[in-house]
């Protein structure tokens, strides 16, 4: 049985207003300001944590908090998942939750200073309005039950209302600073399905992605031509899509080209379109890439895998603004901005012969590189709730959390595979926890889940001017079949990394296309495509 605690501090007293007033004026910058919030929160209120999260839409998104393990701030909130959120969202006044309520608490497993199953605790939140418009939450908890039953209402519309302030203060000078630097009206918030569905925003504190951000914040309102560049699996698709999205062109389309995928006997008729019967099978008009992203975004992914031949093409068309569609006399012009992206060394491509330097200059009038997971010090703990978070909804699963001692196995490895590696790796992971948990009310992600990333770093291959493949178990001693074995092996690997690309699997293991189909179908290697209906 838990006893009602009095608490002590019952009402906010006027030196806590005026140092709070003052922290908040004095504060150099958003992030500072919010800290100092929850500081004068906690001074006046005793809890165990705190968190202030924004609200957009369907979604809340945490800003600041303290108490809560770090990747919280990775998660992305859909109220209608978490009743409690969806409570305080519909109300205009603080709510106090019964120590006993049955609703499910969505930082269960998520407090510092407790492992595993919240008990009976304390738990409040305080809708934070401005002119009527819904900002965002401060939800506070503490661990000891009815701790906050005897806190003065008054206290607590002096703290939303201060917390509301400075949040509507953090968005304005948000607006303003982006007004300055780039002479356009702020770039609303992220609420379209098409965005959330795409992948959403980019994640990350460190230093190196706060670069990144600042990057794309001054270059995104030009309408200059844009190289990304890369590793696989970096997130160059979503650099491009905040490009677009941060641009005066955020309301056109941005239509997306696989440049590897595209036959090479229909490259001129997918991007530039043809007309009826311009070609056998042609059987009426359609329209190019170049026409459907009109007025917006035109993003060439794999660019570098492109033709010599096609690539003549595409600079005609980025020089002079004009199409002309396979089968027209006339031709058309477009409005297009150029976002192009690459795995590879486009400046050794061209140093090659394999890539055309007129082109590359004219697509890299900006280019800006997405750093490696590697270089991101301390974004793997935020990714992961990120990716926890995301797992979880798709999983439906009540509460998944991730230990602690788990995050410090995700940060030893070195991620050859990058973010899309570490997405992988907590979807596996969750799907373990689970099946081990399977009555558990939080299911924990622990090192066992994750697997032996130690193995996985020394069989990665590393790609040189002759390809390696680590690992290979040759059961076989006769030499043929090692031989094959060997073939199979590396085929079927590069095939895998190029997307089930055939031109660019043989320009990969400097071989001749038609050859390479010669030993894949000896060896019985096929690429099966299937389409997947979202």
């Amino acid at each position: 049985m838990y006893s009602r605690k009095e608490n002590n501090i019952s009402q906010i007293s006027s030196t806590a207003i005026i140092e709070l007033a003052l922290n908040l004026a004095s504060s150099l910058n958003t992030k500072d300001r919010f800290e100092r919030l929850l500081d004068t929160v906690r001074k006046t209120i005793v809890c165990d944590a705190v968190a202030l999260l924004s609200y957009h839409g369907d979604i809340l998104k945490p800003i600041a908090l303290q108490g809560l393990s770090r990747d919280t701030l990775g998660r992305r909130f859909l109220v209608a998942e978490h009743p409690r959120f969806t409570a305080l969202c519909q109300s205009k006044a603080p709510i106090r939750f019964a120590a006993d309520s049955p609703l499910p608490d969505p930082y269960d497993g998520l407090l510092v200073d407790r492992a595993g199953d919240l008990p009976v605790h304390s738990c409040m939140g305080l809708p934070l309005y401005y002119d009527d418009k819904l900002l965002g939450l401060l939800t506070i908890d503490s661990l000891t039950p009815y701790i906050f039953d005897d806190i003065a209402e008054r206290t607590l519309e002096v703290i939303s209302a201060m917390a509301s302030a400075t949040l509507n203060t953090a968005f304005l000078i948000e607006q303003l600073e982006s007004q300055a630097d780039h002479s356009q009206q702020v770039v609303t918030e992220l609420t379209e399905q098409a965005w959330k569905r795409d992948g959403g925003e980019l994640i990350g504190e460190s230093p190196i992605m706060q670069q990144l951000k600042q990057e794309l914040d001054i270059v995104a309102p030009s309408d200059f031509n844009i190289l990304v560049y890369g590793e696989t699996g970096v997130g160059k698709e979503l650099v491009a899509r905040t490009l677009h999205h941060k641009s005066l062109r955020q309301h056109g389309p941005m239509v997306y080209v696989n440049c590897a995928a595209l036959p090479e006997n229909l490259i001129e008729s997918e991007l530039f379109g043809h007309v009826k019967g311009a070609f056998t099978g042609a059987e009426k008009n359609r329209a190019g890439k170049f026409s459907l992203a009109d007025g917006g975004t035109l993003f060439l992914d794999e660019i570098g895998e492109l033709p010599i031949a096609a690539q003549s093409k595409i600079l005609r068309a980025i020089q002079s603004n004009e199409i002309q569609p396979v089968g027209q006399d006339n031709v058309e012009e477009v409005n297009v901005r150029i976002v192009a992206a690459t795995n590879r060394d486009l400046k050794e491509e061209v140093k090659a012969g394999r890539f055309r330097a007129d082109l590359y200059h004219r697509l890299s009038v900006y280019p800006i590189r997405v750093p490696k997971l590697q270089e991101r010090v301390g974004d793997v703990q935020v990714l992961s709730g990120y990716f926890v978070e995301q797992t979880r909804q798709k999983l439906g699963i009540t509460q998944l959390k991730i230990t602690a001692a788990a995050i410090a196995h995700l940060e030893q490895y070195n991620w050859p595979g990058n973010v899309r590696e570490l997405e992988h790796v907590i979807s596996r992971a969750a799907l373990k926890a689970r099946a081990r948990q399977k009555k558990q009310a939080i299911i924990a992600i622990e090192i066992s889940d994750c697997g032996s990333l130690n193995t996985l770093a020394t069989a990665k291959v590393t790609q040189t001017n002759e390809a390696v493949v680590a690992d290979i178990e040759l059961t076989n001693t006769n030499l043929k079949a090692a031989t094959e074995h060997f073939q199979r092996q590396l085929i079927s690997q590069t095939l895998r990394q190029e997307s089930g690309n055939w031109a660019a699997t043989a320009r990969r293991l400097s071989t001749d296309r038609a050859n390479l189909n010669r030993i894949a179908k000896r060896l019985n290697i096929k690429v099966v495509k299937s389409v997947v209906d979202h």
